[in-house]
């Protein structure tokens, strides 16, 4: 097939074919059909310095009230933080902060030492055995990448509580701009890596927010940017679904971000799996936290300020998610229209290498622009001494997959009396339990650490033999778990097989599923 339609000048969005003047579709910036789009080098730099620079600068936005704000939002009267001098306080005084931006980082050093056809186990084993802390899917990918189960098995349900949760929608930054205007190959990428933690709506969560930010290269309004890559996803599954109402809701109520809230949480906020967010406000799920990206994003309507006000104000994830609308955005406007406000203090912090990696923002400025071009020229782009010259892609859906079908929380129960977990036996009635509890040091001094092992046994039968290290970045999120068991009545027997007085391994709750909701 011929490969050239037209051809299109990003920055001044001058045509250079008539037929593209006749033919332009409303809302966007590319002619239909195949296609190649002319973006000089100079504003792909800028486009990607101002992805990196608008979820850093999301990210600090939102860190004091990350998760703080849950089922409800940040009130108008609040004041949300933000001065001078303020990025350098937080890059130096909370690191912890930026864990969305460190693990990019780790896939960005793996594709810089191993090329863009780096093996999987190469990214997986890079976060698995790095110095900063996890939670939720990174945290359960990374106990079963260290105990021998490998991607992308480690991010599968059948191996991971949380293969719903945000994590990889949270990292998948690094894709969407190595991939300007290239969302299948974004997908493919993240077809690859995303599955190390993710699966479902988990996975989809980055698949979505990368395509964002490929079409933010070759689009200057976001609505086309959030209605297009959403292409990307499988129409059946609840994450499209999801986003559909975003979108529509937005049409119905173009004025009033907060009544699409009112709706989302209406029809959207219950978290069915993660055991942390069963039955409480609490939510980890990419489904709501996405929604909370998209419906900045719309209302925000290319406004930066707005934009971030709003993804922070809807709470729940309320750093990541202004994260994540601030690098899109921060894409489509490019750095040098980021307003001056949001970049006080940038340049002082540019140079400071991330805790736990070798990259500061200047350094993965330019290895994720050495990485655009590598991926442009492999998917048969040019470059010219000033230009490249990118054959975008029409965004095309991934696969269909559904992590946890017909799983319903119907009860919590309390085994904080009993305390130790050596031996312990509990019952109940439906198809699937989740034990929460910890292992740790009984004195904080206590010297090394200590790794338990203990055996499942249900109705009788061993399940599974597991670790459980007192080390909290090589932890095991929850103690034990088990879905999809026959519906029924079951009885749960914990054997711990290495008792030690110096350690404690305590159960906290339990929940229990089944396969329709209680009533």
């Amino acid at each position: 097939m011929k490969l050239l339609a037209s051809i299109l000048l990003i920055g001044s969005l001058i045509p250079v074919s008539n037929s593209y003047a006749q033919n332009k579709i409303a809302g966007t910036d590319v002619p239909p059909g195949n296609k190649t789009v002319r973006i000089s080098k100079t504003v792909l730099q800028d486009k990607i310095r101002g992805g990196w620079a608008g979820q850093t600068i999301g990210v600090t936005f939102g860190g004091p009230y990350e998760f703080r704000y849950n089922g409800t939002i940040i009130q108008d009267y609040q004041p949300l933080v933000w001065y001078d001098g303020y990025m350098k306080k937080t890059m130096t005084e909370a690191p912890g902060l930026y864990d969305d931006i460190y693990m990019d980082l780790t896939f960005v050093s793996i594709i810089d030492k191993y090329g863009l056809d780096a093996p999987v186990d190469s990214f997986a084993n890079a976060f698995a055995n790095a110095g900063y802390d996890l939670w939720f899917a990174n945290q359960a990918a990374r106990y079963n990448i260290l105990n021998g189960i490998k991607a992308p098995a480690s991010g599968a349900p059948e191996h991971n509580l949380h293969a719903d949760a945000i994590d990889y929608q949270i990292e998948a930054d690094y894709c969407g701009l190595m991939n300007p205007g290239m969302p299948n190959s974004a997908s493919a990428i993240n077809d690859k890596i995303g599955h190390i933690m993710n699966y479902g709506d988990g996975w989809y969560g980055g698949v979505y927010m990368a395509a964002m930010y490929t079409l933010a290269f070759t689009h200057t309004d976001i609505r086309t940017v959030v209605k297009e890559a959403l292409k990307t996803v499988p129409a059946k599954s609840e994450f499209y679904q999801c986003m559909n109402d975003v979108i529509q809701w937005n049409a119905k109520y173009p004025n009033d971000w907060k009544q699409t809230w009112f709706e989302l949480e209406k029809k959207w906020s219950s978290d069915m799996v993660c055991p942390q967010g069963v039955f409480v406000p609490f939510n980890i799920d990419a489904k709501i936290n996405a929604a909370y990206v998209i419906m900045a994003l719309l209302y925000g309507n290319g406004d930066y300020s707005r934009t971030l006000e709003i993804a922070t104000r809807a709470g729940q994830d309320a750093d990541c998610n202004p994260s994540s609308a601030g690098g899109i955005l921060g894409t489509l406007l490019g750095y040098d229209k980021i307003p001056a406000y949001w970049k006080q203090g940038l340049k002082e912090i540019e140079d400071m290498n991330f805790s736990y990696t070798t990259l500061s923002l200047n350094g993965v400025y330019a290895a994720s622009y050495k990485h655009a071009l590598d991926m442009i020229r492999k998917n048969g782009g040019t470059e010219t001494a000033t230009d490249v010259l990118i054959r975008v892609q029409d965004p095309l859906p991934v696969r269909y997959e559904k992590s946890f079908d017909k799983v319903y929380p119907i009860q919590k129960n309390s085994l904080r009396n009993k305390g130790e977990a050596h031996n312990l036996t509990f019952d109940f009635d439906g198809t699937g339990f989740a034990l929460l509890g910890a292992a740790s040091k009984k004195q904080r001094d206590g010297g090394d650490d200590y790794i338990f092992e203990a055996d499942l046994f249900i109705d009788g039968q061993l399940v599974e033999t597991a670790k459980f290290p007192t080390n909290f970045k090589t932890r095991r999120h929850e103690l034990f778990w088990k879905l999809n068991l026959p519906r029924g009545k079951h009885t749960v027997k914990i054997t711990v097989k290495n008792p030690d007085s110096k350690f404690d391994l305590r159960a906290t709750d339990y929940i229990v599923y089944d396969n329709k909701p209680a009533r």
